[in-house]
């Protein structure tokens, strides 16, 4: 590096003046104001956080000034931020980030979350942090300093790839970061050659199936840190229980995560109300459900179960699946029954569900979220509210970043209900609601709480009122008794069933259920498979709740 040093003539020249003639270089006042100013905006010392000082309108909770610190101090600003849904990542990103910048350690940063999320991201730093962050436009700008906030989607096309990888970051921040654990993907490839001082990678599920996901995010922020990845598997293997198991390993990752669980916190939750709402199908509903099982226990394809399950939302989402596989397969086998089908959904009524949805939302003054799987029910359960008089949006992953933006808002300061697809499970904050209606049940937990997360989070004022839909002797039934219930996922918070379900070695619990439904010969098989099935996962997680408890008594008594 070449440093040029440059002879002032001019100021010295004027200094030996005014040391010969005895005259003032400045005066006392500028002086001195110049000397409060500077002692006011510099750091004493790099121990404890300035940031707090300077957002008296914030209220963090202890958790969140432990983090960052931690990263500030131990970390040097390289960490994974795996707090649980809803205890505030975003505030501890941000409370970092303020952090360095008041120290005057970062001027450029680039932060990539979800395209969905990148308003709200800006919203936030701006409005709690005074950050002065600014979303990429049609034109960005990426090669002058600022905060700039995208999307990953956004910033690894052509040409803002080449120019973004050509930069020198202070700090670089990613959201939703468990969707990098492959390294063979681009998304990877491109935040592993950023250049970056600092970076935060935010998730609440660090560890997914495999103990290669974390080896692959420490690599992002620490590349060499746990050796390459044929040392890292022949210290520790594969499996992510050594990650739990190892002290070793556990102390190599603490060193660079930080992972707050909502019961470690002093956070005083609201309280999570649930209810189980039974319904009954109407005769002929009940008729033509029994229709469709007799007809898709004769064919093994996976989209048979789909075919129920849609039937059990709403006649629209069952009617356009079966339309379209007749429509699709003109040989197809079966075809006569499942014309036979299509005509018997024609002469159904309104479907039950949406009837009692009408019943637990009409004439009340409070805001609703509900949940389906289907975009078919979504858009009939908005047309049969107003038809009801009950003002509603829809919110699903089609929508561009701006219309979700106005959809929130919408639901925010004029509708009454936000009708969510699953892509309203992921990001967007909705603490100002505090009732969810699960109309369809995920078959995969960890969706169910990320929906959950999306109500029941830190700055939440009210109690959460929960209520879980299911139809009396359909499979609803069965996967609502012998999986959600027997494993009390809705009074508990996931918390570590994702460790559970690995040690299970249970990838997908949505595929283990559709693989019972598929393979059973009858409805007494699958309920006895699924009662197999929960009864494994109930007493793993029961043991893993002994063990905790064993090792915070340990610790008491030590």
């Amino acid at each position: 590096m070449n440093i040029q040093l440059n002879r002032d003539n001019e100021f010295i020249e004027d200094f030996e003046q005014a040391l010969e003639s005895n005259e003032s270089m400045s005066s006392w006042e500028l002086f001195n104001m110049s000397y409060l100013a500077a002692k006011a905006t510099v750091t004493p010392e790099f121990k404890g956080l300035t940031a707090p000082g300077h957002l008296p309108h914030m209220d963090f909770l202890p958790h969140q000034l432990e983090c960052a610190q931690q990263v500030v101090e131990e970390m040097n600003g390289r960490g994974l931020l795996a707090d649980e849904v809803g205890l505030g990542k975003t505030i501890e990103a941000g409370l970092i980030l303020k952090e360095y910048m008041i120290r005057g350690l970062v001027t450029k940063a680039l932060i990539l979350v979800p395209a969905s999320l990148v308003n709200q991201w800006v919203l936030e730093l701006n409005q709690k942090f005074y950050i002065p962050a600014v979303s990429q436009g049609k034109r960005p700008v990426w090669d002058q300093d600022g905060i700039i906030v995208t999307s990953i989607d956004t910033a690894k096309r052509p040409p803002h790839r080449d120019i973004i990888l050509d930069q020198s970051y202070d700090f670089v921040l990613i959201d939703e970061a468990h969707k990098l654990k492959n390294h063979k993907t681009k998304n990877y490839e491109f935040v592993r050659a950023l250049k970056k001082k600092y970076c935060l990678l935010l998730t609440a599920t660090p560890v997914q199936n495999r103990l290669s996901d974390i080896f692959n995010l420490v690599s992002i922020l620490k590349p060499g840190y746990l050796g390459n990845y044929e040392d890292f598997t022949a210290n520790f293997g594969k499996d992510r229980k050594n990650l739990f198991n190892d002290e070793y390993l556990k102390q190599l990752v603490q060193k660079v995560m930080v992972r707050n669980r909502r019961e470690d916190t002093a956070v005083d939750w609201t309280k999570r109300k649930v209810e189980t709402v039974w319904i009954n199908f109407s005769e002929a509903e009940l008729n033509t459900y029994n229709m469709l099982r007799e007809i898709s226990s004769q064919s093994s394809s996976f989209a048979s179960i789909t075919l129920t399950r849609e039937l059990c939302s709403s006649r629209e989402a069952c009617y356009l699946s079966v339309k379209k596989m007749i429509d699709n397969n003109p040989g197809m086998a079966l075809r006569q029954q499942f014309e036979e089908v299509l005509a018997e959904i024609e002469k159904l009524p309104h479907h039950a569900k949406a009837e009692k949805v009408v019943e637990l939302i009409k004439n009340k003054d409070e805001k609703f979220i509900i949940f389906t799987e289907y975009r078919a029910s979504q858009l009939y359960l908005q047309w049969y509210l107003q038809q009801h008089g009950i003002s509603s949006v829809p919110f699903r992953g089609g929508f561009k970043r701006s219309k979700k933006d106005w959809m929130k808002q919408l639901f925010q300061n004029h509708a009454q209900v936000l009708i969510a697809t699953e892509a309203g499970g992921e990001g967007i904050n909705l603490q100002f609601c505090s009732n969810m209606i699960n109309y369809d049940l995920p078959w995969n937990p960890m969706r169910l709480e990320q929906r959950i997360g999306r109500i029941h989070r830190f700055g939440q004022k009210e109690d959460v009122h929960i209520y879980n839909l299911a139809i009396k002797d359909t499979m609803e039934e069965q996967v609502l008794n012998l999986l959600y219930e027997k494993i009390q996922l809705f009074e508990r918070v996931v918390g570590n069933l994702d460790a559970i379900l690995a040690e299970l070695e249970i990838t997908d619990v949505e595929n283990e259920i559709n693989s019972i439904f598929l393979e059973s010969q009858s409805e007494g098989e699958a309920k006895v498979k699924l009662e197999n099935l929960s009864s494994v996962i109930s007493f793993t997680q029961e043991r893993h709740f002994q063990q905790k408890e064993g090792q915070d008594g340990n610790r008491e008594s030590s």
